[in-house]
């Protein structure tokens, strides 16, 4: 693992363990904010709680349990796209920069915005990062890449052991004669 990886990981994780253990411990506190997002999801989303507390709640669990995952490098790049998909909804339900009022509170929630918008960007590149091995795909192709250059050849190899067993066989044929 390279020391960018090793540092930057546990760096990115940070911020959700700790704003986890804040939605775990107290929902109450975000969860006026969180209403108007939360309910249109939970009325679409048929296993996720109805209560916006309980939803909160589980939210935090999520980026808990997957902000320690990506910070210890285990399963990182499904605990990236977890806490990814957590982050979607709490930068829309905490940071409505277009819906306030003050100038000052605006631009104190657009940066907010941007800075989860930012933080996004780290888990989808994170998500994407496969620690310096081949991807899946890439691994797929090349192996049927392979096989394709290896069935060429023992077809080659065939034909080419062929032509002599057909000589020798028809040198035989005609000395039994």
């Amino acid at each position: 693992m390279s020391v960018l990886r090793l540092v930057g990981r546990p760096m990115l994780a940070s911020m959700f363990v700790a704003g986890g253990l804040n939605s775990l411990r107290a929902p109450e506190k975000v969860a006026p904010a969180a209403e108007p997002v939360v309910q249109p999801i939970t009325e679409r989303v048929d296993v996720l709680p109805d209560h916006t507390e309980q939803a909160v709640r589980l939210s935090g669990a999520v980026q808990v349990a997957a902000g320690l995952l990506l910070g210890t490098g285990r399963l990182p790049r499904l605990a990236a796209l977890a806490i990814a998909g957590t982050l979607v909804p709490t930068t829309l339900a905490g940071h409505r920069f277009w819906e306030a009022e003050d100038p000052d509170e605006r631009a104190q929630q657009r940066i907010h915005f941007l800075k989860n918008l930012s933080m996004l960007g780290g888990l989808l590149i994170a998500a994407d990062d496969t620690a310096g091995s081949p991807s899946l795909v890439w691994r797929g192709r090349h192996a049927a890449h392979d096989l394709r250059r290896e069935a060429h050849l023992v077809r080659r190899s065939v034909r080419a052991t062929a032509r002599p067993a057909v000589a020798a066989g028809g040198v035989r044929a005609k000395l039994a004669r």
